[in-house]
């Protein structure tokens, strides 16, 4: 497929207040429902860039949606968007429940976002990182009926992440969030409760649908825009809303988060120059704490989102191995 000139960024009224914007296809035969996201993090501008492009497609003809529906968000985060800032308030993809009395940007957006994706049966929400690294997506646990995250959709939402065209798959992230909120406990800092941890896949996922988080490469990397659009386009011919062969897996590694590493004092910091995704071996030394102590890997396995700025309770890295799930 010949690459086309990246669209230009979607804009948005100057206004805290201003509607979060929908674009959607019917398509004229019985199908799923999607819900693609993007600028759910205002400074991650590949989402409204690659969701830009596919909506002009959809309305020239160059994509046919047949079945079905599909709901593009191009920014998600109005606020954030415009300041070209991650977070308006505070952080959309956490602590995202229904609020009857909505008291912040992030409050009043997740009151609508909320009933949309209870609207749909599955998401694809568009984002990217800082600094370098391979892109990867996010998906869910396996199914399961405990308390933390009850899932029924497993070997779908991982056919939905093998579909996107990303070579690394990751999933374990509640989990570890569990294991923020102990050590917070341990280290006698503010408490964070396990809803802080929820964003727009988790709560698609308690409301009976799946999701993944598609992480598409650099902030400033102009190539994160093809890598979603070439992502929205692979899932709308996965899921079949669109005539075009199902795409095969993309995926080489699937990593199982396990472990979570806490800067518990200033001066504690990840080190080696690793980058999400990179395969480290038994012993390499991934952080440094304060005092000159080298935090190591237990096993041989993989690093992620490692941090140079954690503050005190907030991570250093994740860690994570080789998972039994197969894409």
């Amino acid at each position: 497929m010949p690459t086309q000139p990246a669209a230009p960024a979607w804009t948005v009224p100057a206004d805290d207040h201003a509607p979060l914007e929908s674009v959607r296809f019917h398509g004229l035969k019985a199908g799923p429902k999607l819900l693609v996201l993007g600028a759910v993090h205002g400074n991650e501008t590949c989402g409204p860039n690659a969701i830009a492009r596919i909506i002009e497609d959809c309305r020239s003809g160059r994509l046919l949606i047949r079945r079905g529906e599909v709901t593009f968000v191009p920014v998600t985060n109005a606020k954030a968007y415009r300041q070209n800032t991650r977070e308006g308030d505070r952080n959309l993809n956490r602590d995202m429940y229904e609020r009857p009395q909505p008291v912040d940007n992030e409050d009043r957006i997740g009151a609508r976002l909320t009933a949309l994706l209870r609207e749909h049966d599955m998401l694809l929400d568009v984002h990217s990182f800082r600094g370098e690294g391979v892109p990867f997506v996010f998906f869910g646990p396996e199914n399961n009926t405990g308390e933390l995250e009850p899932f029924r959709h497993d070997a779908a939402e991982l056919a939905l992440a093998a579909c996107l065209g990303v070579p690394v798959a990751i999933h374990g992230w509640l989990d570890n969030y569990v294991k923020i909120i102990a050590a917070r406990e341990r280290l006698k800092l503010p408490p964070l409760a396990v809803t802080e941890g929820y964003g727009t896949t988790e709560f698609m996922r308690f409301s009976g649908g799946y999701a993944v988080t598609l992480e598409c490469g650099s902030h400033e990397d102009p190539a994160s825009i093809e890598v979603g659009y070439a992502a929205i386009r692979n899932t709308l011919a996965h899921l079949g809303l669109i005539d075009a062969p199902p795409p095969p897996s993309a995926l080489d590694t699937i990593i199982h988060m396990t472990e979570v590493v806490i800067c518990e004092t200033k001066g504690d910091v990840a080190e080696g120059g690793w980058k999400t995704g990179d395969a480290v071996p038994k012993g390499a030394v991934l952080a440094r704490r304060a005092n000159g102590e080298a935090v190591t890997a237990p096993s041989d396995g993989f690093i992620i989102f490692p941090s140079m700025t954690a503050n005190p309770g907030e991570p250093l890295y994740h860690f994570g191995v080789t998972s039994h799930r197969k894409g």
